[in-house]
């Protein structure tokens, strides 16, 4: 049985980080990127069934919705050699790595069009990194073992699986609007076992 307590305490804690403050993106990423390291430092917390990839593509499970839109916590599970293509976010997220190791390479449009790859990150287990229109909203994520699973937690400023966004072809730029859901129907419930929390500040 996972303990998943440890979700349910990064939830209240990121909740918190948010809760009654004007929107500031910087500020709420400062605040929100040491609770994400602290969650998955430890492995022991996420349900199995939001750790299945498959066969043939990525999926995504929605682990925590906030009722506001303002916040959403997703498990990223990426079987042996599966990739995203080329997309963006249209909100702030951060990512960070549970198991495995994933690569992400930065895009960024041409004076013609053309989408141009910038940097690659590798990220281990327990690195964290951010995305955002900001920062760099366009980016391609793989898994970077072509022989195990790979599983990252990601944390966006909104209802991902609601957010209308894009992919794109890097040849052109010319971008396809999608709507990415989620992989399951339904989520974990948190305050199901004791107590809303048990962070104390």
């Amino acid at each position: 049985m996972s303990n998943l307590y440890r979700l349910r305490d990064f939830v209240v804690a990121a909740t918190r980080a948010i809760d009654g403050e004007p929107p500031d993106e910087a500020a709420q990423l400062a605040r929100i990127r040491p609770l994400l390291a602290e969650l998955i430092a430890q492995d022991d917390w996420l349900p199995p069934d939001y750790a299945i990839p498959g066969p043939d593509y990525y999926r995504q499970y929605l682990l925590h919705a906030d009722p506001l839109a303002r916040l959403s916590v997703v498990s990223f599970v990426w079987g042996p050699g599966q990739r995203t293509p080329v997309h963006d976010h249209r909100v702030w997220g951060l990512v960070g790595v549970l198991r495995g190791a994933e690569i992400s390479t930065s895009y960024f449009a041409s004076p013609g069009g053309a989408l141009i790859a910038g940097a690659t990150e590798r990220l281990e287990r327990g690195d964290v990194t951010a995305v955002s229109p900001r920062l760099g909203d366009i980016h391609t994520v793989a898994n970077a073992y072509d022989d195990r699973t790979s599983i990252s937690i990601h944390v966006y400023g909104g209802n991902i699986g609601a957010v209308a966004r894009a992919v794109f072809d890097p040849a052109t730029g010319a971008q396809k609007p999608f709507i990415s859901g989620y992989s399951n129907t339904a989520v974990p419930n948190l305050w199901s076992h004791g107590e809303t929390g048990r962070r104390s500040s």
